[in-house]
């Protein structure tokens, strides 16, 4: 391996020179590539063309470096002014500021390094070569990860799914998804654009952990190195400030945790010992007189319910307690358990924890306010539900007319090579191809042809007007409902073509569709992300969908289980069971066809966006009202690439 630290003119010809010399790798710190303009990718482009040519493998350029720990193994190729304690997490960084910040912060924390490296513009050797690496790596038990961008993010997706299951991969994302930049015209783009939710997707379908901000990523990473995952959501509080344990009841709560009842036989072992003014609920208040042996005891007691799968010790300092005295009956009480459930603990003090609790085998991690070992503990268990669950395949359409879907696709970008939004006749047989449910349209070009076919689809019908500017049809007016008889239709009709024409949006047609049954509206959509692929979208539909933004994100394609996810995340949920007297509807329609707009969105990469909004999930069905779909030439495909070498 050579590390190049030159002036970037010179950074070719010292990689040419290296590979003469039979080197295999290189680390390039060197600043001036692609992130400086025009001439610095030209730049990045020879030094690639100069390694792939010679067989060699790139980290950079524009990094910070490498190192190892491992004692056979031990260099130090960064420019950090320390070296971290060798332990069994590695690090990977997009940027090489941050990457000296994360080795620093590693040695406050006491958290080891087992290998890091910066990537810097990852013209060659990306993250997700080395999660693979790491993913074999005996010395690693533990993956953190900040990321800027996503060279292939399906990569990422299948490296990362398959090696969470045995190494938990944490992660920060900055900056929103490019998604987030583009204008779209349709409800599900619109959605997308106000925040980075495919990140969201990506991470949640890979069994990622997500963190918002680098504390909490080391919040996570400290009790995941030291401690078990929990096995369930219950957390016993024991604490010697009453505020300090409402605190972090409070946020477990707000996390997703539980902090149940204790039952009557644990109760009864702490009042044995406590004083009569404590609490021996949960939280368990010991008040400020509680001794270190109060501590052990109490832990002891609250880790051997059933009904607690994690323990949040928390200590402030009184005059008569010493905290060296508590950290070691903190430890005994961790010992105690062996392994069986995760011991986070709260030290609020100037000072801080003792060390006694990050030395030995049996490591607590210490946190100094609860809200953070509450947020720790909620990501750790959430990480711990993911890994249980089976390996679900993606869904397939089996009854899918695709020759006949891509056929339909390739005539409209023939018509229109740049794209455009499909005719509502081209909509609906789209649909049909995929089995998506529509209620019964016909597409007429006047007020007397809308009043023919009303009769004929069975009244009453619902009239709409669609054209290039009518994006929100009920805001601009062309949209009517239950409308019955010849006389009524064609007036209504005549009214909305004229009424659309004086407003500057005339309509090139109108939709007449039986009234479909009364339901829940919701809505489900799709858009092709340049980077992700396709992203669909599953929420509470209607014309108030932007407002309440109750709507939940996957990746395609997907599978059963992320469209039941999907609907068991929303906040309106308890409409499609049944709320308030009203029956439950079809919840299994809906899930069929959010899993065909994926199939359907996953299998034509020119399906640029696809709005359902909104479909009517009924007692028995659900269908779909409104239909809009854009098809524009698909992004070209990235390459999978290859395993990178260790």
């Amino acid at each position: 391996m050579a590390v190049i630290v030159v002036p970037a003119a010179e950074v070719v010809e010292a990689a040419v020179a290296c590979a003469r010399r039979g080197v295999r790798s290189l680390v390039v710190i060197s600043s001036g590539f692609s992130e400086s303009g025009p001439e610095g990718r030209r730049r990045q482009a020879d030094l690639l063309r100069a390694c792939r040519e010679s067989g060699m493998r790139l980290i950079g350029p524009n990094c910070m470096g490498i190192l190892n720990t491992d004692p056979e193994r031990r260099f130090n190729a960064t420019f950090a002014p320390a070296f971290p304690p060798p332990g069994r997490v590695a690090f990977m960084s997009q940027s090489g500021a941050l990457g000296l910040a994360v080795i620093d912060s590693a040695r406050a924390r006491g958290l080891g390094i087992s290998t890091f490296a910066s990537v810097g513009n990852k013209a060659d050797v990306s993250g997700n070569d080395l999660l693979e690496y790491w993913e074999d790596d005996d010395q690693t038990d533990l993956v953190l990860l900040y990321l800027e961008s996503f060279g292939n993010p399906h990569r990422f997706a299948r490296i990362a799914r398959r090696m969470s299951r045995r190494k938990p991969i944490l992660a920060v994302k900055s900056g929103r998804s490019p998604v987030g930049a583009r204008a779209t015209s349709s409800h599900t783009g619109a959605l997308l654009a106000d925040s980075d939710v495919a990140v969201d997707a990506l991470f949640r379908q890979s069994g990622v952990i997500r963190s918002q901000t680098l504390g909490e990523l080391f919040d996570v990473a400290a009790l995941l190195a030291a401690q078990p995952p929990p096995a369930g959501r219950g957390v016993g509080i024991v604490t010697n400030a009453g505020g300090l344990g409402i605190l972090c009841a409070d946020a477990c709560a707000a996390a997703g945790l539980e902090v149940p009842e204790l039952p009557a036989e644990t109760r009864r072992a702490l009042a044995a010992f406590l004083p009569g003014e404590a609490s021996v609920g949960n939280p368990v208040d010991m008040i400020a007189s509680a001794s270190a042996e109060d501590y052990e005891r109490a832990l002891g007691a609250v880790a051997a319910s059933p009904a607690i799968d994690a323990l949040v010790v928390i200590f402030i300092p009184p005059l008569v307690t010493r905290a060296e005295e508590v950290g070691a009956a903190v430890r005994r009480a961790a010992e105690a358990i062996e392994g069986r459930k995760p011991l986070l603990a709260v030290f609020t003090s100037a000072v801080g924890a003792p060390a006694d609790l990050s030395e030995g085998a049996v490591r607590i991690p210490t946190y100094t306010f609860p809200e953070e070992a509450a947020r720790a503990l909620a990501r750790a268990a959430g990480w711990a539900r993911w890994r249980e669950q089976p390996l679900a395949p993606p869904w397939q359409a089996a009854d899918a007319r695709r020759d006949e879907a891509h056929a339909l696709v390739a005539a409209a970008l023939a018509r229109d090579p740049k794209g455009d939004w499909l005719t509502p006749d081209e909509v609906t047989r789209l649909l049909a191809c995929y089995g998506i449910p529509m209620v019964e349209t016909a597409v007429v070009g006047d007020a007397a042809a809308a009043a023919g076919v009303a009769s004929a689809l069975g009244e009453p019908v619902a009239l709409k007007a669609f054209g290039a500017g009518l994006v929100h049809k009920s805001e601009a007016g062309a949209v009517v409902l239950g409308l019955s008889g010849r006389t009524s239709v064609r007036r209504a009709a005549s009214a909305m073509l004229g009424r659309l024409a004086a407003a500057g949006t005339p309509a090139e047609g109108l939709v007449v569709q039986r009234m479909a049954p009364a339901g829940v509206e919701m809505i489900v959509g799709a858009v092709q992300d340049p980077v992700f692929g396709p992203v669909v979208a599953c929420g509470a539909g209607g014309i108030a969908v932007e407002l309440l933004k109750d709507v939940r994100f996957r990746l395609a394609p997907l599978s059963v289980e992320d469209a039941d996810a999907m609907i068991a995340e929303l906040a309106s949920r308890p409409l499609l069971e049944g709320y308030r007297g009203r029956p439950p509807v079809a919840v299994g329609a809906l899930r069929d066809v959010i899993l065909r707009v994926g199939a359907l969105a996953d299998e034509h990469p020119a399906i640029a966006e696809l709005d359902l909004n909104p479909v009517i999930v009924s007692t028995e069905a659900a269908l779909a009202i409104d239909a809009r779909v854009r098809v524009a030439p698909a992004p070209p495909h990235q390459p999978e690439g290859t395993k990178a070498r260790p």
